[in-house]
Parts: structure tokens; sequence; C-alpha cells
């Protein structure tokens, strides 16, 4: 029988990209965009599941605009057997309407054996996906896993806590799993996978198409604004007692913090 790996990633702009808002809530889509950089150690751990059990299949799943579709095709790129595209109009949404997509599309190619995402996205940071769909699928859920393993039928993780504490948690498949930094080293595509990743299957539906019944309660993005200037760095000079008043000024007259 086929282990259906089914591994959520996100289409999100480049954190070394200057993001400029427009207005209300819209921003410059020309800048580079990425898979989500916590997306491609679940990516990962997902192949690495596939190449040593075989009878697996990885199924990588987004939602987004079309051009999440570039995305998709960096994850056929890396090994991903197929990808799912959920479409829809806009680039924000809140996670519960992302997450009820997502269990559609996972729910619409058949029953998930495992599913993996990052730990979060690094544009909203909502942190709450792999909750939500753990939630709708009514399965166990782990995330900010660091280490991997399974055997039996018997996943075991190990899941960063504070303090450099490591919580080591045993769960039956199917099952949901977060990944964190350091789960394992995410493979670079080679220019022959690119070329495969053309020919692979992308399925896309159409966020019009799903009847979903609107939610009691939903995030609204009201409005983007640019990070204030901070102005540059200040190298105060003179005596430590001189130093000290002029920082007491600076802090009292200009940050205005005391």
């Amino acid at each position: 029988m086929t282990l259906k790996i089914f591994v959520c990633v996100k289409h999100v702009p480049d954190t070394a990209a200057n993001i400029r808002p427009l207005d209300g809530t819209a921003f410059d889509e020309t800048v580079k965009f990425i898979m989500n950089p916590y997306d491609e150690y679940a990516l990962e751990q997902a192949l690495q599941i596939r190449d040593r059990e075989g009878a697996s299949e990885v199924i990588a799943v987004t939602v987004g605009k079309a051009s999440a579709g570039a995305t998709l095709r960096s994850a056929l790129a890396m090994g991903a057997d197929r990808g799912v595209l959920v479409k829809t109009d806009t680039y924000f949404m809140d996670s519960l309407e992302t997450s009820r997509l997502l269990h559609i599309a996972i729910e619409l190619d058949g029953s998930p054996g495992l599913i993996f995402t990052g730990k979060q996205s690094v544009d909203t940071e909502g942190m709450q996906v792999p909750f939500r769909l753990a939630a709708l699928f009514d399965l166990p859920v782990v995330v900010d896993v660091a280490a991997f393993s399974l055997a039996n039928g018997v996943v075991t993780v190990e899941r960063e806590m504070e303090g450099d504490v490591r919580e080591v948690i045993d769960m039956s498949i199917p099952c949901i799993v977060g990944a964190a930094k350091g789960l394992n080293r995410p493979r670079c595509p080679t220019l022959p996978d690119m070329m495969k990743a053309r020919k692979k299957e992308v399925k896309v539906l159409n966020r019009s198409d799903f009847q979903i019944q609107e939610p009691l309660q939903t995030v609204e993005l009201l409005e983007f604004q640019p990070v204030p200037d901070r102005g540059r760095g200040r190298i105060l000079k003179g005596s430590p007692e001189n130093m000290a008043d002029e920082l007491l000024r600076l802090l009292r007259d200009e940050a205005k913090v005391l």
C-alpha cells in the first residue's frame, strides 16, 4: 500500500527582499518569492522517508495566487512527485481559511499517511496552520520538530523547547509534523531536476469552486505600513561620566523612553 505524504508549502517573499507597501493591504509583488524556508525542511524529511521506505508518494500542496505555482515547481525540482495548487485571488488569508483549503485539497486527493508543514511561515508568522489542520483531520500534531524517525507505523520526534531542552514524543500515523530548522539539510535541485519538474503534474483547484461556510470570526488585514526608520547608530565620546549623561539625555529627549 502506497503511503501518501503531503507537504504543505507556502509561496513567500524572500526575507532578503526590500518589500514595499502600497495602498491599503497591497504590496509590490514584483519582489523575489521563494518557498517558505521551514517548508524546505518539511519537504526534505518527506523525501527521505520515500527514498528510504519506498512505496511512498510525496505530494506538495499550496494555497495562493497562480504565481504560487513557481514554489510548487521548486518542490517538484527538489523531488516531490506531484503538486496541488488551490488558486485564490488574494495573497494574504487568515490561518483558518488557509487550513480549510489545505484540508479540502488533501481530502480530495486521498487519505494522508503523513502531513508535513513548516513550523511557521516567515511572512505572517501565525504559527496556527499545523494545529488547525490537526483539528480538521482529527490527527495528532507536533511542531518545532528537530529530529524525526519512522518505524512500524510509529513516528518518534524530538521537539525543541526553551532552555535547549528537547521533548521526545511518539505518534502513530497518520499524524502531522511541523518541521524546524536543523531537522535535516534540504537538498539543492540540479539542472536536470529542474527540467524534470516541468513535466510533473500540478493539479489546479479554484477557491471559487469550494463551498465553504463563512466562519463566525476571522482575521481581517487592515493596512500595511513600512517599518519606521530607526536612523543610524551614534557613537558617544568623552569621559564615562559625560557619555553616561549624554546617553540619558538621548533616551529622555529623543528616544523618549525615560
